[in-house]
């Protein structure tokens, strides 16, 4: 196992990285949408869900992927109103259509509106 570290993505706030790579797999963490350089969030769904899609592909490229390869994503919303803006978001990056699952969970880190953990072949 390799872990991912890069600063092109906002560091882990916990015991856990930002990613592994384990075989021929790249295993992304949760990206929430922190801009990596200043530490701010952006306000509305549709800036939010950009920024995590831009740390996602970070992740990936540190870990010698990148977003075409993804296999399978896991999307957090903190409200099912804002499904609809997240996908005319998402569906920009994840062009290749991967399996996913998104669902609304009751809050998330730093209070943010969306969260997207992937999985890519190498």
């Amino acid at each position: 196992m390799t872990v991912i570290s890069t600063a092109n993505a906002p560091a882990a706030i916990g015991p856990y990285s930002q990613g592994m790579v384990f075989g021929s797999a790249v295993y992304c963490s949760g990206q929430i949408p922190v801009d990596p350089s200043t530490g701010l969030i952006p306000e509305g769904i549709e800036a939010q869900a950009e920024q995590s899609c831009r740390n996602v592909e970070a992740v990936l490229a540190a870990g010698g992927s990148d977003i075409s390869k993804v296999v399978k994503t896991t999307c957090f919303l903190s409200d099912m109103a804002n499904f609809a803006a997240f996908n005319e978001v998402y569906a920009k990056h994840f062009i290749s259509k991967p399996a996913r699952s998104c669902c609304a969970v009751k809050e998330l880190p730093k209070g943010v509106l969306c969260e997207i953990e992937a999985i890519a072949e190498l």
